[in-house]
């Protein structure tokens, strides 16, 4: 989930800020057994949390569409996926290595050398999947971007129209594992979210115009889809079916999540922040590091681990609906806070290198490399 650029309009670092809060709760509530669970009794507390679930699964659709927003129209750095590229080893390599320092690191004696390859090429192994598809996506981006730029109003939709149909429509009416569905969980996803994005950018929406139908657009989609959820669940519990359409309302290419998810993008875009105000300047201090904040939480080392580290903290999850809330709460900040800060060691570690680096011939070729890619693709 990395940054596009260093200059970016407030709004949107802000909802990148809320979008990341998101995969933490949505983390968060898989971990703490906190969703309802088809053929296991209903509670309170699962019930609540399979609401705030259907609030939050539109965060990674948010954050490609954002990518799509503000990529369609800039050049293809190198230097920039390079960066990702060195983020992700930071933390697939460096983070081991301290967790073996300090005697947290879990080696199994059923460990194949699998798991080694996913620590030397996490991309190409999906150590983290949403890395390897953004990676995937931003190697792509100025096939894209041409396309986005050449292409008429009118192809452009059916192509995007063409994308939805086999990757989001077919999957969200007709109950059946496709083969080809990954749940969004992909570059197939990922890339038709993006040119939505780059749509979004070019030209105007009437529906989604207006900040009021847009969050009524968000709000209706996350209910209805929660409520679909409830309505689903009951009919397994009498007759044993609907097993698929359960499981399919929190896949991120279902019809809802993506409506969902554009509804808060369009509302967001419509949202003009005090650029010194104390929020727009915490969103943009914060913006560089929540890349780092998905990558800490998701090694392969501490996601299954966190949450009873957090335990040790908050206690078990609470039974009650108003105490489960404020440890909800509590485990996102605190989840949030240690990933910001851990990041922001990365980035001073990554700005001395670069400081003593930066005039070395290799750095010196990478940078030559960069502008020519990216005044090549401007030309064009």
């Amino acid at each position: 989930m990395g940054g596009i650029k260093k200059k970016r309009d407030a709004d949107f670092e802000l909802l990148r800020v809320i979008a990341m809060g998101m995969v933490i709760a949505l983390h968060y509530l898989y971990q703490s057994d906190s969703l309802i669970v088809l053929k296991e009794p209903l509670s309170a507390v699962k019930i609540t949390g399979s609401l705030l679930e259907a609030f939050s699964i539109v965060s990674v659709n948010v954050w490609v569409l954002i990518s799509g927003f503000y990529l369609s129209r800039s050049g293809f750095r190198l230097n920039r996926i390079l960066q990702l590229l060195l983020e992700v080893y930071f933390y697939t390599l460096m983070v081991s290595l301290v967790m073996q320092m300090v005697g947290i690191y879990a080696v199994k004696a059923d460990d194949s050398i699998f798991r080694s390859v996913q620590y030397l090429f996490p991309i190409s192994s999906e150590h983290y999947w949403f890395a390897t598809a953004y990676m995937m996506l931003y190697v792509l981006s100025p096939v894209l971007n041409c396309g986005i730029e050449k292409m008429t109003k009118i192809q452009l939709q059916a192509t995007i129209f063409g994308l939805l149909l086999f990757t989001c429509l077919v999957k969200s009416f007709v109950p059946v594992n496709f083969v080809t569905d990954d749940r969004g969980y992909g570059v197939r996803w990922f890339l038709t979210l993006y040119l939505i994005g780059g749509y979004l950018r070019k030209y105007e929406v009437k529906f989604l115009s207006g900040k009021k139908r847009s969050l009524l657009l968000y709000v209706f989609s996350c209910l209805l889809s929660f409520c679909l959820l409830l309505v689903f669940y009951e009919w397994n519990w009498r007759a044993d079916r609907f097993n698929y359409y359960f499981e399919a309302l929190t896949h991120y290419n279902f019809i809802l999540t993506l409506l969902g998810a554009l509804g808060l993008f369009s509302f967001m875009r419509g949202v003009k922040l005090n650029e010194k105000g104390l929020v727009a300047r915490a969103s943009i201090c914060l913006s560089p590091y929540l890349f780092g904040v998905y990558l800490l939480q998701q090694h392969l080392e501490i996601k299954d681990r966190w949450i009873y580290w957090l335990e040790g903290i908050l206690g078990k999850r609470p039974e009650q609906v108003l105490p489960f809330l404020g440890t909800f709460v509590l485990a996102i900040f605190l989840v949030f806070i240690c990933g910001i800060a851990v990041d922001w060691v990365r980035k001073e570690i990554f700005d001395f290198l670069t400081r003593i680096l930066g005039n070395t011939a290799v750095f010196r070729l990478i940078d030559r490399w960069s502008d020519r890619l990216s005044e090549e693709g401007a030309n064009d």
